[in-house]
């Protein structure tokens, strides 16, 4: 099974870049008409999300997402134009149904292909101004409601891919954004992205990036092989691409430091582009819910991911060495003089195979080192550092507890 692009596929993805690049400033008409006439349309699954990854990685405004993953899948064809499609069974949050040429309707009955003038939509005020998003208040002559069309759920998985790519593509661009400004951002005399804490945020959105675009493409494979997963594919795809837009947004936000919060800086068509692909269609955790819904009942979350694999890290309970809330178990200290606890291996606590560090312990636990502290400093260290915690073995503590009878 090959996992990488083909000749042809990367050739299509620079393709694309390049004519992005030289079109980006174009009004959105112009942008769809060179978008149709390159027929950009009319590719297959994989190469379709090639297209959109790069559409994603400039906001793109024109109806492309829509007509290529919401109207096709349903209809079964192209549009004549622009088109998208109904399938949530309600008419909710439609991309595009203010400004669509035709719109696919998932009814009782079947799709129905109706005219966009025949719909009638109310655009919603969103925080992303270049995506069209709108609900879908009338149909038809009669001026049908929503609720008296039959209307039915049912989300293609190309929709969900689709969405799925569009929010990685977003992603890319934030973090090529942040690198840019990091590098160029100087404090203390050096630029900002050399500091540690810089480099392991960046590295945190790279991850998450990859992850959901190994996820996305993933997808859009089955469904070009129209491979039996290909519906849980597509559900993971959104959900993966959800978590990554959380840490990417948190992040580049941040790495931009009080520039990352000005709605005039550049970063932000990007994050609106992220968050709304994120929210359509369901956000992460309805995607992550469904992906359990969907496993089978004898495998559960294991049939989605495999077998948990073994922690390489010890437990952190009390029981735990590494973990322990003993604070007489800690790092043992070098002697520093005389009447100073002795920790190394030569001076353990008798009948103890661990270090001591409280000094009270360990001089009562030690004749040699008892005797040359005197008695009322002893009683006094003895119940500060023993009598809350107590040693480590049953010697320490019976010695303890006589010293603390004394004083």
């Amino acid at each position: 099974m090959e996992f990488e692009f083909d000749e042809d596929q990367l050739l299509l993805r620079e393709a694309v870049r390049d004519t992005l690049a030289k079109t980006r400033e174009r009004p959105a008409d112009e942008l769809w008409a060179t978008y149709t006439g390159l027929g950009w349309l009319e590719a297959p699954p994989v190469e379709l999300a090639i297209v959109l990854d790069e559409l994603g990685y400039v906001a793109d405004p024109t109806p492309f997402l829509a007509t290529a993953t919401w109207f096709a899948p349903l209809a079964g064809r192209l549009p004549d134009g622009s088109g998208t499609g109904v399938f949530d069974g309600a008419g909710r949050f439609v991309l595009d149904a203010d400004r669509a040429d035709e719109v696919a309707l998932l009814t009782g009955d079947g799709v129905r292909v109706v005219s966009g003038a025949e719909v009638t939509a109310e655009r919603l005020d969103t925080f992303d101004l270049r995506l069209h998003v709108a609900h879908l208040t009338a149909v038809g002559p009669t001026a049908a409601g929503p609720d008296a069309l039959d209307l039915v759920p049912g989300v293609p998985d190309l929709a969900l891919m689709g969405l799925a790519v569009t929010v990685v593509g977003a992603c890319r661009r934030i973090l090529d954004l942040v690198v840019a400004h990091v590098k160029q951002r100087h404090q203390f005399g050096v630029p900002i992205g050399s500091f540690q804490a810089v480099k392991h945020k960046a590295a945190d959105m790279y991850l998450a990036i990859e992850r959901a675009r190994v996820l996305a493409y993933y997808a859009a494979l089955t469904i070009a092989e129209d491979d039996p997963r290909r519906h849980r594919a597509a559900v993971m795809a959104k959900a993966a691409a959800g978590e990554c837009q959380e840490v990417v947004y948190r992040d580049g936000t941040q790495l931009f430091g009080a520039m990352g919060f000005t709605w005039e800086n550049e970063l932000h068509w990007y994050l609106k582009r992220a968050v709304a692909g994120n929210l359509l269609l369901g956000s992460a955790t309805v995607h992550r819910k469904a992906l359990l819904e969907t496993a089978p009942l004898d495998k559960g979350v294991a049939a989605l991911c495999g077998s948990a694999p073994t922690p390489r890290w010890r437990s952190s309970g009390p029981s735990s060495p590494r973990f322990s809330t003993s604070t007489c178990r800690r790092r043992p200290r070098r002697p520093s003089g005389p009447g100073q606890a002795r920790t190394s291996r030569t001076g353990r606590a008798a009948g103890s195979g661990r270090y001591s560090t409280r000094a009270g312990c360990c001089r009562d636990s030690h004749p040699s080192t008892a005797a040359a502290t005197p008695p009322s400093s002893r009683c006094s260290r003895t119940r500060r550092n023993c009598r809350g915690g107590g040693s480590t073995t049953a010697s320490t503590r019976r010695a303890s507890a006589s010293s603390a009878r004394r004083c």
